[in-house]
């Protein structure tokens, strides 16, 4: 049984007080790059497996040094999703941002092995500097949303050590990088740090120490040398052996990392390591006493690097006052190491470049994703619940956003597109027909969109009588072609608003006219007195099933735009009589640009998508006539005179809007927000 962990069970709490509590932040949903590498892989796993709460995205290139089996533990967790891509992909990274409501990043990805640096220094450049600046940016662009940035660091960037010194490096000291690597790493540091002055961008910065444990890749010390010890060749030695570094195990890290995230201060760095030191000799001694080897046969020295440091030594005070302490003993850690890699002796294929006295930069046969057991491993995780999402070498895009929108012709699809020309959000409208699956795909895959906004529909000519006569055609734009972009969208990872009807109830006895009892998103539909109204109710109940849609439920809408015939006010004041029921209606100019705010937050589900608060016709004309015509009038007549000049019933009902108003509690009741965006422009009788 897996024990999961909430925040209070970081740290022993027994000696925190409330106040400690409460400073304690709680992520949501975690990016974590790089995490099929080494040491993200470990810190994923912990958190995936401690907190299901958390939802953590994954995005990793999959490049030599990184492996989908580091994953595999947690690939059919509820809470993981696995992302193949790059960080240097603009685009990519935007859109998981935005698409997953990411509020926290843990930013692993680097290219970190020293030796490669000196023969491959441009490759590291990309990746760590230009790699962490794509993504800094796109963190900077959705404004407020992300709330901590965790940079991951190295103790390179102090550079060398003095041999004799007594106290480590602290976060303050100077930064002295001595090799390429290291270089880029401060470089990066130098941005993160610059974001978080100049956009005030929540950073926080690691630096660590050397770290070991399974899953390595061979190209490190320890576990080259164990491969080596196994294989009974030489262990290769740079220089004289007397170079020092100080060691810990992975999950003494992977829990560094979760005292981090929980506790760690924005603006602060964290050094990550131990006071305790090993020289490399010590190392290969102690590796050859694991297999029974004769270090003076085992041992072999080779040329140095071009720049050695001599030694890395850090000052870990500020990160245990957060309570975190290293556990796991150097001896432990390295038998628990050395029996991993004794088990998984093929874990990483062919390494025979990587276990090389001075390794090249890895290039997998064919191209890592190229190889069979890849391309299987992939498709293994695309059949649980993550996705493989195309990546791509765009430049910084200038807005994250670009918005697919059907219903070009239709009343709410011309509105969108006014919209995000006001708020500079690019979009197109589609070309393809909903109910024509291919067509749908062309446009996704040409547009390239983060969101898909559905407006198209049938809702008859010149109202909803016509679907009565036009049934097939109605059922092929509401419910075939509906359901079709949902599925479209779904296939490629894309969240869709549904511009629905709440015209799907009626007043019953547990929801009676004027109690104020409103219809709730679970509730049943129970109004099935038109055509248009049954497939309605029908797609709704389908796209339950579709994860990725959000499904707004619109009533009787009005806009400013009282020469619109489609506008209920228009309607009304155009007719000869009307019924005098209150309803919840829905305000456009008001609420349709809260749509897009709900696609930027990532919200799914059903929303009744009215106004709080009903409104009958009479209240309505009332207003018209104080506002645009004091000579107006109406006759009323009931429901039952109505249904002598209608083919099919209409519906009349409240809904309730709770759940909107607490995603956005600013939200006007119907008939405020009808006087603020409807009758005060359109006034044309002088206020009093």
């Amino acid at each position: 049984m897996v024990h999961t962990t909430s925040v209070m069970e970081i740290l022993d709490f027994e000696s925190t007080n409330t106040e400690d509590m409460a400073t304690l932040y709680k992520p949501k949903n975690i990016l974590i790059t790089g995490a099929a590498g080494f040491i993200a892989s470990h810190v994923a796993t912990r958190i995936v497996k401690k907190y299901p709460d958390y939802k953590i995205v994954v995005l990793d290139k999959l490049d030599y040094c990184s492996n989908l089996k580091n994953l595999l533990s947690v690939s059919s967790s509820p809470n993981f999703k696995f992302v193949k891509g790059d960080i240097a992909s603009a685009d990519l990274v935007n859109f998981i941002l935005v698409t997953e409501n990411i509020d926290t990043v843990m930013h692993f990805a680097a290219q970190t092995h020293v030796d490669n640096s000196f023969g491959n220094s441009f490759e590291f450049t990309k990746n760590n500097i230009y790699g962490t600046h794509v993504l800094l940016e796109a963190c900077r662009q959705i404004t407020g949303q992300i709330k901590r940035f965790i940079h991951v660091s190295t103790d390179e960037v102090y550079g060398e050590t003095d041999e004799d010194a007594v106290v480590g490096n602290h976060e303050m000291s100077q930064l002295l990088p001595t090799n390429p690597y290291a270089a880029t790493k401060a470089g990066a540091e130098m941005l993160v740090m610059a974001y978080g002055r100049s956009y005030g961008l929540p950073v926080i910065t690691t630096r660590g120490n050397n770290v070991y444990g399974p899953n390595q890749f061979p190209e490190k010390l320890i576990p080259k040398f164990i491969l080596l010890a196994m294989r009974g060749q030489p262990l290769p030695i740079h220089g004289d052996g007397s170079n020092v570094r100080s060691y810990l195990y992975c999950e003494d890290v992977a829990e560094a990392f979760e005292v981090i995230l929980h506790r760690g201060e924005v603006g602060h760095v964290y050094n990550i390591g131990t006071k305790k030191e090993r020289t490399v000799m010590n190392v290969a001694k102690d590796i050859c006493k694991l297999f029974n080897l004769e270090a003076d046969k085992a041992i072999k020295f080779v040329d140095n690097r071009p720049f050695n440091d001599q030694r890395y030594f850090l000052n870990n005070e500020k990160l245990m006052s957060l309570g975190w302490s290293e556990r796991t003993h150097w001896e432990e850690g390295l038998r628990k190491t050395m029996e991993w890699y004794v088990s998984n002796s093929d874990y990483w294929g062919d390494v025979s470049g990587a276990l090389l006295p001075h390794p090249k930069a890895m290039v997998m046969p064919g191209g890592y994703e190229g190889s069979k057991e890849i391309k299987g491993m992939l498709a293994q995780f695309n059949n649980i619940q993550t996705k493989v999402a195309p990546t791509s070498d765009s430049v910084l895009e200038t807005h994250p956003f670009k918005f697919l929108i059907y219903g070009r012709t239709g009343w709410i699809g011309g509105l969108l597109g006014k919209i995000c020309e006001k708020q500079g959000i690019p979009y197109e409208y589609g070309k393809g027909r909903l109910q024509e699956r291919s067509s749908l795909i062309l446009d996704i895959q040409t547009i390239k969109p983060t969101h898909v906004f559905n407006a198209a529909g049938v809702t008859g000519r010149p109202n909803v009588d016509w679907c009565e006569s036009h049934k097939p055609e109605t059922i092929r734009t509401n419910v075939v072609g509906t359901l079709t972009l949902a599925d479209v969208c779904r296939e490629h990872g894309l969240l869709m608003i549904n511009y629905a009807t709440g015209c799907i109830f009626e007043y019953d006895a547990q929801h009676p006219e004027g109690s104020g009892i409103g219809f709730k998103e679970e509730d049943t539909p129970n109004f099935t007195g038109s055509f248009y109204s049954k497939t309605k109710a029908m797609v709704e109940e389908l796209l339950k099933e579709y994860e990725n849609v959000c499904t707004l439920r619109v009533r009787m809408p009005i806009s400013s735009d009282l020469s619109n015939p489609r506008n209920f006010v228009t309607k009304i004041s155009r007719y000869d009589k009307v019924v005098n029921i209150p309803n919840s209606m829905t305000i456009l100019d008001e609420l349709l640009p809260i749509s897009i705010e709900m696609a930027k937050r990532n919200l799914r589900g059903i929303y009744n998508f009215t106004n709080p608060g009903v409104v009958s016709h009479n209240e309505v004309l009332e207003m018209y006539k104080q506002y645009i015509d004091p000579s107006f009038k109406w006759t009323n007549f009931t429901l039952e005179e109505q249904a002598k000049v209608i083919v099919a019933p209409r519906s009349n009902n409240e809904l309730d809007t709770t759940k909107l108003e607490q995603e956005f509690p600013e939200l006007l009741s119907i008939k405020d927000s009808l006087i603020k965006y409807v009758f005060e422009p359109n006034r044309k009788v002088p206020a009093n």
